[in-house]
């Protein structure tokens, strides 16, 4: 059965004792009488976790300071992440976990199941090496990391205006257009009487996203 989990997660492991040890929660291995459990993998995987996060990060936004990367790299290393990790490839099937816990839904409990994560990353690491730690981190880092990226332009334009100017820039409505029931609302991002980007969306949020995604575009531009 572990074969599958293997399969999802592209890494074969030359000791399969670490893969055992990375899904045994202590509940199970206290009712089996002191078996290892992921406690430690899971020491070991959350800081793996943060060294490969930080490390992309660092080489794919040059252009942002420790405050931002910080931002970044602490909503990808959040439980939530780790979580849709776990469901995606499907760890719970494999966990072992003992009675009471499983009575009590501790198979599908999200810190469960982000440190089961945690735990296959420092298994990985132990059983490799860094190269296939990172490898495999990246991997599930991408999807991840482009949502974030696309959508949080207007907390990254607030933190470079306040950084300028001490003061965020202002989001006006010009105007919605369409039916009640599919309108279009048009921002315009601007700082005093300067307006430095204009955006459209479906809903206000969307569209203050998208005036300050277009006003990143022309900071980068001049």
């Amino acid at each position: 059965m572990q074969d599958s989990l293997e399969e999802a997660l592209g890494y074969r492991f030359r000791r399969p004792e670490l893969l055992e040890e990375a899904l045994t929660h202590k509940s199970y291995a206290f009712e089996k009488g002191g078996r290892r459990h992921n406690e430690r993998l899971e020491f070991l995987g959350d800081s793996v976790l943060a060294a490969v996060t930080a490390h992309r990060l660092f080489e794919r936004h040059p252009e942002e300071d420790e405050g931002r990367l910080s931002k970044m790299k602490a909503a990808l290393v959040s439980r939530p992440t780790l979580t849709r990790w776990a469901r995606k490839i499907r760890i719970a099937a494999y966990l072992r976990l003992g009675a009471g816990e499983e009575a009590t839904g501790g198979r599908e409990r999200a810190s469960i199941l982000a440190n089961a994560v945690e735990a296959l990353i420092g298994a990985v690491y132990l059983d490799g090496g860094y190269a296939p730690a990172f490898e495999l981190v990246q991997l599930w880092l991408g999807e991840e990391a482009a949502g974030l990226e696309e959508t949080d332009y207007k907390s990254r334009f607030q933190e470079i205006v306040q950084k300028r100017h001490k003061v965020p820039p202002e989001y006006k409505m010009v105007k919605t257009t369409g039916p009640d029931h599919d309108k279009t609302f048009t921002v315009r991002v601007q700082f005093g009487s300067k307006v430095l980007g204009t955006g459209h969306g479906k809903s206000k949020k969307e569209a203050e996203q998208d005036a300050a995604r277009d006003a990143l575009e022309k900071l980068s531009q001049q």
